[in-house]
């Protein structure tokens, strides 16, 4: 017969409370990334989101400068946007200021970003020289411009007249007007980008230039086979950029002519510029909102693109390495072997 003894149970382990220190350092280490990052988020709720959602809440009331929140309209403000002949003609006029600008602007600045990239003497000098249009402020760009493109005494006729042909109306016609202030963005947004494609251009490892190099590859060979395909995502982000920017143009067409402020007929007048005119001289902040809320859209449709332009850009380019690449390798492993 098997007895089982009853031996006394041992007493459990007494749990020590924690310190008050030791609960500060417990919700410190659990409480201080968010502090980190909450001043981020509180300014862009106040400078922000607030605004945005404020300004959707303002176009749909009868919004008057003045007199302030009128009758609850719902969509009728977009409603009557969208029907406005106006707003298609600052839609267009931006859209024409933009790719007349964009399209310069882009090939130039990879022009530079390409010089800058070779060992140049003072390339400290000649990197900082291209960006001081950039530093120059709006007022004083748009003062120069404005007095090279005048129609009876600017700078530019005046060159024309010497080789006889007639002066151009820069700020009567609607092409004109748009290279003059194209040629203003262009100026002065040239050497920004140029200097963030030339960073692109630093990132790219130098084997591949002297692989393809020994292979026989030419200066516009290296360039096109290898530097455009490896700056690729970087060319679409400064693309969607000067987009984005050219969206929002204001102060070059206000300031090119500020008697009218987007031309006699609207000629140049962006879309941004109809939004201040039906704000602050129509007092209308209703329309106004509204137009503000439409460029929105139209901006996060260019996001959206941008995001699906640089996640395919940065699969294609992960999946199937360039022929430049590949060669290097190849290079590479046969120098390996013993």
């Amino acid at each position: 017969m098997t007895t089982t003894l009853n031996r006394p149970a041992k007493p459990a382990a007494i749990k020590a409370k924690p310190t008050f220190r030791q609960k500060l350092n417990v919700f410190d280490v659990k409480a201080s990334p968010y502090f980190y990052i909450a001043p981020f988020f509180i300014l862009f709720a106040l400078v922000g989101l607030f605004p945005l959602v404020y300004t959707f809440v303002v176009s749909l009331f009868d919004w008057h400068l003045l007199k302030g929140q009128g009758q609850f309209v719902g969509l009728q403000n977009f409603v009557e946007v969208l029907q406005d002949r106006f707003f298609w003609n600052s839609l267009f006029n931006t859209v024409s200021i933009f790719l007349l600008s964009a399209i310069p602007q882009l090939a130039v600045a990879l022009f530079l970003a390409a010089m800058l990239d070779q060992n140049l003497r003072a390339r400290t000098f000649w990197r900082m020289s291209v960006l001081l249009p950039y530093i120059v402020t709006p007022v004083a760009v748009a003062m120069i411009f404005t007095n090279m493109f005048g129609e009876q005494y600017g700078l530019i006729n005046n060159v024309l007249g010497n080789f006889g042909l007639d002066p151009v109306m820069w700020k009567s016609e609607t092409l004109p007007s748009h290279i003059a202030i194209a040629t203003m963005v262009n100026w002065r947004w040239t050497g920004y980008n140029a200097l963030i494609l030339l960073a692109a251009m630093q990132a790219v490892p130098r084997d591949l230039y002297e692989s393809a190099a020994l292979d026989g590859a030419g200066a516009v060979r290296r360039f096109f086979s290898i530097t455009l395909p490896s700056i690729r995502p970087t060319m679409v982000f400064v693309v969607i950029t000067s987009t984005i920017g050219g969206l929002q143009i204001f102060t070059e067409p206000r300031l090119f002519d500020p008697a009218t402020a987007g031309g006699s007929q609207r000629q140049f007048q962006t879309t941004v510029l109809y939004l201040w005119e039906m704000a602050f001289q129509r007092q209308n902040f209703g329309k106004a909102s509204t137009i503000a809320w439409l460029l929105f859209l139209i901006i996060v449709l260019f996001g959206l693109i941008n995001y699906l332009i640089s996640r395919r850009i940065a699969t294609a380019d992960a999946a199937k390495p360039s022929r430049a690449a590949r060669r290097a390798v190849r290079k590479r492993a046969e120098r390996t072997k013993p």
